[in-house]
C-alpha cells in the first residue's frame, strides 16, 4: 500500500463543478467543459470538500516538479472555464496578397507566395475568425488553442528562405493585449 501525502491544495472557484474519476478530471463551467488527464505513478488528484487535492507518494524534485505543473494547468483550466482565452494572430505579406478564410474546422490560405494549391490549417476545439489581417483565436482549452495557432504558423513556413527577408505568413503577436485591438 502506498503511502499518500498531501502536497498542495487548490481551492476551486465559485460556479465552477469538477468531478474527478480517477485519472481524469473534468471541469465545468459557464463557457463549457474541459476534460484532463492526471496520470502518474508518483502523483495523484483527489477532491476533498471544495478543493483539490495533489498528493504524492515520495517527495523529491521529480515529484515536486509534477505538483507544480498540475497546480499550474489545474488553474488554467478553471480561468479557461470562467473567463476563456484569446489570441490574436498578423497575416503578412509584402509579395502576394493572401486571402484567409474559415470554412467549417479548417484556415484555408490561398494564394500564399502566388500558389496555385491552398495551404490549409486544421482547428482544434475553439472559435476562429478572420477580419482585415488579423486572425483571432478564442476558446476555454488554452492547449488546443495553442495547437491552432501553431498549425495556421506551420501552414505559412517556408524552407529554404530567410525569414527576415522573405516576412510572408500568418504569425502569433506576442504581448499585446487583444482587447485592445
Amino acid at each position: 500500500m502506498i503511502n499518500w501525502k498531501d502536497k498542495m491544495e487548490l481551492k476551486i472557484p465559485e460556479g465552477i463543478q469538477v468531478n474527478v474519476d480517477e485519472y481524469l478530471i473534468t471541469v465545468k463551467g459557464k463557457l463549457g467543459e474541459t476534460l484532463r488527464n492526471f496520470k502518474d505513478k508518483y502523483a495523484k488528484v483527489y477532491k476533498k470538500d471544495n478543493s483539490l487535492i495533489i498528493a504524492v507518494s515520495k517527495e523529491n524534485k521529480f515529484t515536486n516538479s509534477i505538483v507544480g505543473t498540475w497546480y499550474s494547468e489545474l488553474n488554467i483550466v478553471f480561468k479557461g472555464v470562467t473567463e476563456g482565452f484569446k489570441y490574436v494572430m498578423k497575416i503578412d505579406f509584402t509579395h502576394f496578397p493572401m486571402r484567409v478564410s474559415v470554412r467549417g474546422n479548417l484556415l484555408y490560405i490561398e494564394n500564399f507566395l502566388g500558389g496555385k494549391a491552398p495551404r490549409i490549417a486544421k482547428i482544434k476545439n475553439c472559435k476562429v475568425s478572420v477580419k482585415g489581417d488579423k486572425v483571432t483565436i478564442e476558446g476555454i482549452d488554452k492547449r488546443d488553442m495553442g495547437d491552432t495557432a501553431a498549425n495556421i504558423e506551420r501552414a505559412t513556413y517556408i524552407k529554404h528562405f530567410d525569414s527576415r527577408v522573405f516576412q510572408d505568413g500568418i504569425y502569433l503577436l506576442k504581448g499585446v493585449n487583444p482587447d485592445e485591438l
